[in-house]
């Protein structure tokens, strides 16, 4: 094969690679090669390190550029950035609401794939937003400061115990800032919607104990670990089960009544300047290699089905009819409406006012 039938060949390969993504080429010129993919991710990076090592190994010439940062900030980020060329290849994030916004309002393009293909259909929106894990919701508590026989395992439960033991967990609760976090926002609204009526009532037994609200889940492990923090409310149980293993401090409770089950949330954006890099990582991603390394590592239940791992299936038998998965789609978007997010925070700030 001559010089000039090479480059054609080349040029048609990523012509057919783009026309399977739905991306219409404008011509032949191709950016190859693609060396790296940058990622915006609101994921601890030593969480999915396993995951970034496996795809550097197997493809040696494709290099991870990994930006791990708060999920609000990495929303605006992306909005930002895209007036003046996007720098993100690839956004991910727990904040489920805020990505269906970033897919809803543009800043996503489409792609298919014999990955995509094989989630199930719940985890593919508009073939642009894809489901990568299923993580639970889940309290959080300090080992050494409460008998086993006195576990709350409900909702229900945890405000009798706050109202029976007041004193004994003042200043000692914690929870995302709703405000602050995009994932807390996200799942207090969630499960504001589930079950309005508990949920209001527990924010106001947190609020009488005085409770302080964080930022991040790291914040709130840290305190838990430490014993500054005696339970942890709405904690991703991903980041909890990971810290569980090896600190002996910290246990994790699935509430019984009800578990909210959150799944994080990729697309590759509209403007990437690495598309081909960033579709080898999504199917990396979305893989079945790639999924068994996130259930294995990172204390994630695969979203696809066809694993031995921990999957979406093993969850909901574990849960039983506690399991309440939050769905990916446009019923997201309500409490991203400025005047109701402003609402909520305002009855959010009133519930949990110390009294």
């Amino acid at each position: 094969m001559n010089r000039r039938t090479c480059l054609l060949a080349i040029a048609l390969g990523a012509c057919v690679a783009m026309a399977q993504a739905e991306v219409l080429p404008e011509g032949l010129e191709v950016d190859l090669p693609e060396d790296r993919v940058v990622i915006y991710a609101a994921t601890d990076q030593n969480i999915v390190q396993p995951l970034i090592d496996d795809f550097e190994q197997r493809h040696p010439g494709v290099k991870v550029e990994y930006h791990d940062m708060h999920s609000n900030l990495l929303y605006q980020r992306v909005i930002d950035e895209a007036r003046r060329g996007s720098k993100a290849d690839v956004v991910w994030s727990s904040a489920m609401d805020l990505q269906v916004k970033l897919v809803n309002d543009g800043y996503a393009q489409p792609y298919r794939s014999p990955e995509t293909a094989a989630l199930p259909s719940w985890a593919v929106w508009k073939n642009e937003a894809f489901g990568t894990t299923y993580e639970p919701a889940v309290f959080v508590y300090h080992k050494p400061a409460l008998r086993r026989d006195e576990l709350p395992l409900t909702h229900a439960a945890l405000i009798e115990l706050l109202k029976r033991n007041p004193e004994r967990f003042r200043r000692r609760l914690a929870t995302y800032d709703p405000a602050l976090s995009g994932v807390g926002l996200m799942l207090h609204t969630q499960d504001a919607q589930s079950n309005p009526i508990v949920f209001w009532n527990l924010a106001q037994a947190l609020g009488d104990q005085g409770l302080r609200v964080h930022a991040t889940s790291r914040e709130m492990l840290d305190g838990i670990a430490s014993g500054a923090t005696l339970i942890g409310y709405n904690v991703l149980g991903s980041y909890a089960l990971t810290r569980a293993r090896s600190d002996s401090r910290i246990g994790v409770i699935w509430p019984q009544d009800y578990t909210l089950v959150l799944s994080r949330v990729a697309f590759i954006t509209r403007d990437a300047r690495h598309p081909n890099a960033a579709r080898l990582w999504l199917d990396h991603l979305l893989s079945r290699h790639g999924q068994q390394i996130l259930a294995r590592n990172a204390g994630l239940f695969a979203v696809r089905e066809d694993l031995s791992a921990d999957t979406a299936s093993s969850l909901r038998s574990r849960l039983g009819a506690a399991f309440r998965p939050i769905l990916i789609g446009s019923g997201l978007l309500t409490y991203l409406d400025q005047a109701k997010r402003r609402d909520f925070l305002r009855q959010w700030d009133a519930a949990v006012k110390p009294r």
